[in-house]
């Protein structure tokens, strides 16, 4: 019997995939044209009305899609403040949900491994709302940095996941690189920790073009201050961020 539900799971899960993948491309093409426009904007006016589109369309996509959204935390973000937002990353679906999602009426940006940006069509929309990043070159590495300090004081949110790449052990949190932390004690900022749930279920990490609708909840934690920090506290204020986040996820499974 358990054989047979996985897969009648499986085979649902790649009609889902299907459905989801066309409705992506038509919605994505849809805004296309004005996502292309926004070139014409200057920074941050550019990012600003490029996110305001995005939330009309991830909001389209998902429901369409069969996901169901839940943010909790929204009151953690201060009206007329900006912050460096670190999230866990377990799945593709992470980028798309957490940059549309995040409160702020200016926007925000998301570091992203520029090979993403290389695809026909949806490699506009995905530089867009990016810092992109070759993590092969140290050289694009420290341009990237300087960039984000740049989005900082643009007054945009920008997002990091410390973690580097997708978890894809079992556990809550993989191993947090400094970067996310070292740039939010020089500019300054507060952390604000972002927890994803159930991202995973949606695009599982061991199966290929496999779709399955699932409720997803994104949780804002508490900003952790930052202005008191100098560069020799990075580790102990990755170390406390990441702790953080690691009990939330064991306490608050969804």
């Amino acid at each position: 019997l358990e054989t047979t539900m996985n897969l009648i799971k499986n085979i649902l899960g790649r009609i889902f995939a299907v459905w989801a993948m066309l409705l992506f491309v038509i919605t994505m093409l849809l805004i296309l044209l004005p996502t292309w426009a926004m070139g014409l904007l200057k920074e941050p006016k550019r990012t600003h009305w490029f996110i305001q589109l995005s939330r009309i369309w991830i909001g389209t996509w998902l429901p369409l899609a069969g996901i169901r959204l839940k943010i909790k935390g929204r009151e953690k973000f201060k009206k007329g403040e900006n912050y460096v937002v670190v999230c866990n990353h377990n799945s593709f679906m992470d980028v798309p949900v957490m940059s549309p999602g995040m409160p702020g009426p200016k926007g925000n940006k998301t570091i992203a491994k520029i090979e993403m940006a290389r695809i026909p069509l949806f490699g506009l929309i995905y530089k867009r709302g990016s810092v992109l990043v070759d993590r092969k070159s140290e050289e694009s590495r420290l341009k990237s940095y300087t960039y984000m300090k740049r989005v900082l004081e643009m007054g945009l949110h920008m997002c990091i996941y410390p973690e580097g790449t997708r978890n894809k052990t079992d556990l809550p949190l993989k191993e947090f690189k400094d970067g996310a932390f070292r740039l939010a004690i020089e500019t300054k900022k507060a952390i604000i920790p972002a927890v994803l749930f159930n991202t995973r279920k949606v695009l599982p990490v061991n199966k290929t073009f496999f779709f399955w609708p699932s409720k997803i909840e994104m949780h804002f934690l508490a900003p952790v201050e930052t202005a008191h920090l100098s560069i020799a506290d990075t580790k102990q204020l990755r170390q406390q961020v990441f702790d953080l986040m690691w009990k939330y996820i064991e306490e608050n499974k969804v």
